[in-house]
């Protein structure tokens, strides 16, 4: 078989194991060759292959990014963009594709399967909001990134007696701003969602600090909002291409919180920064095993799925059972958070 390969939307660590796991598995299992397209979606569309080998995987687990590139690009969105593709893999004799993004690559990949191509996609996402899966690739790493962080500002907040807002990746679902906010110790957490009240929040801010301590830390979900109704004015600021401007919620959240208060308030964007570096290990492993998976599927005729890890099993997952979904964060999670302020 040929198999294609490519890696769309954001990066994020993990992406060049799983791309190891397909090559090496592709390989030394079954012969196949395995011929990656650069830049996502957009290298299919426009021939850009790169084949690939064991000398180009060698070393590349502890690398962050995508020795691939990626871009997004949405094929079925495009003018002439799926007929491009199409056209492509029909060029490059691809037997099966394997793509591995978030919840938008997914959903470009249910098209493209629709249209007649064997697809196996993977999961990789730092906000975990791909729906089927309870982990994907990239979001341990960036909760490791996040917590670090938190646990930075908690010695100079401590020391300064300031309120610390971080604000974190996570456009509709809190993962990263919950999950890094329990084990970071944060005061306040506010996540897409549950909109939050801002006089709720100060006034939580205002007991604590009169009570027992005089500093305090917020994070913040890019994505989160003020709930309808509430005292603050926010309307969130979109990029060119319909992204969260990094930043904006949280320093409106920064701004309310020291007007209300008069706390001296300081803001910490982590934006990319959680998107970079070296994987942790969980992050290398579930690269590893799904690249694995992906290139059984292909090779059993299995497609038209995505592999998922479910407790401890790799399992397969059709497409319209995941594709255009988002996967929120549960209720006992959000009130664990809660909980522990």
């Amino acid at each position: 078989m040929r198999i294609g390969l490519l890696t769309g939307g954001g990066d994020c660590p993990g992406l060049n194991a799983a791309i190891r796991g397909v090559v090496k598995h592709a390989l030394g299992e079954y012969g196949h060759s395995v011929i990656g397209f650069r830049n996502g979606w957009k290298g299919v569309a426009q021939g850009d292959v790169q084949p690939l080998g064991r000398s180009d995987i060698r070393n590349v687990l502890p690398v962050g990014g995508t020795l691939l590139g990626t871009a997004r690009f949405h094929p079925h969105s495009e003018d002439g963009g799926m007929d491009a593709v199409l056209g492509t893999l029909e060029a490059e004799r691809i037997d099966a594709l394997v793509c591995i993004g978030g919840d938008g690559t997914v959903h470009a990949a249910s098209k493209v399967a629709e249209a007649g191509v064997p697809m196996i996609a993977i999961p990789k996402t730092i906000d975990n909001d791909v729906v089927g899966t309870d982990l994907s690739i990239g979001f341990h790493t960036a909760v490791n990134i996040a917590t670090d962080a938190i646990d930075r500002l908690h010695t100079t907040a401590e020391s300064h007696n300031r309120v610390m807002v971080v604000e974190v990746m996570g456009r509709h679902a809190g993962w990263i701003a919950v999950n890094a906010g329990i084990a970071g110790g944060a005061e306040v957490v506010l996540a897409p969602e549950r909109p939050f009240d801002i006089e709720r929040v100060v006034k939580f801010l205002r007991h604590r600090h009169r009570a027992h301590a005089s500093f305090s830390i917020v994070v913040v979900a890019e994505g989160a909002v003020p709930a309808e109704g509430t005292a603050m004015d926010f309307t969130q600021k979109l990029g060119r291409f319909g992204e969260i401007v990094a930043g904006s919620v949280g320093e409106a959240v920064a701004n309310e919180i020291a007007q209300r208060t008069g706390f001296d308030t300081r803001l910490t964007v982590l934006g990319h920064v959680q998107r970079g570096g070296s994987p942790t290990p969980t992050d290398r492993i579930l690269g590893s095993r799904f690249g694995v998976a992906a290139v059984d599927a292909a090779a059993s005729g299995r497609t038209s799925v995505m592999t998922a890890l479910r407790g401890d099993e790799v399992q397969l997952v059709p497409f319209d059972e995941v594709a255009g979904r988002v996967k929120h964060v549960p209720d006992e999670l959000l009130r664990v958070a809660d909980a522990l302020a």
